[in-house]
């Protein structure tokens, strides 16, 4: 099994402001040419989940109300599993260069959360036209935008 070294290269932070990514000063450069996406993909890690249960956990009972009984971590979006990253699109509404920060409409992560890497997002690498998901959530909303007015609450089992 191969081992791999993956350092931070900010944080995610989030405040009565709103919602950023505050690189570090090393990694300041790499806004270059950034200007212009609306979105940009986050990689994050699921810090809270790094241990050796969480990273063990292969199977859950009934995350979705509407899911199997039993569901492999790779078909779930739960923070545990063999290595705790993420992935969030994100919506820019600024970049400050100087300072190094995105600020973000929102994400789904909470204050100080390291933040692995970012990559821009664009349609004709990360759009998918037509996909297929189970009966079990073809109910959800089938974009982003969608997403922030739906009841999400009633989806889950937690």
């Amino acid at each position: 099994m191969n081992n791999f070294t993956v350092n931070s290269i900010g944080r995610v932070r989030v405040s009565e402001e709103g919602f950023c990514v505050e690189l570090d000063k090393k990694y300041i450069p790499a806004l270059q040419g950034l200007d212009g996406f609306s979105y940009v993909q986050v990689f994050w890690w699921f810090d809270g989940c790094d241990n050796e249960a969480s990273r063990s956990s292969l199977t859950v009972n009934k995350p979705y109300k509407k899911g199997p009984e039993v569901m492999g971590t790779f078909a779930t979006r739960s923070p545990e599993r063999p290595n705790p990253i993420a992935l969030t699109p994100a919506y820019v509404t600024g970049i400050d260069h100087e300072n190094g920060i995105i600020y973000l409409a929102y994400i789904d992560a909470f204050d100080n959360t390291p933040v692995l890497d970012i990559k821009p997002y664009t349609p004709s690498l990360d759009r998918v036209e037509n996909p297929e998901v189970p009966d079990w959530c073809s109910h959800w909303p089938e974009s982003n935008e969608e997403s922030g007015e739906f009841d999400w609450e009633s989806e889950f089992n937690f």
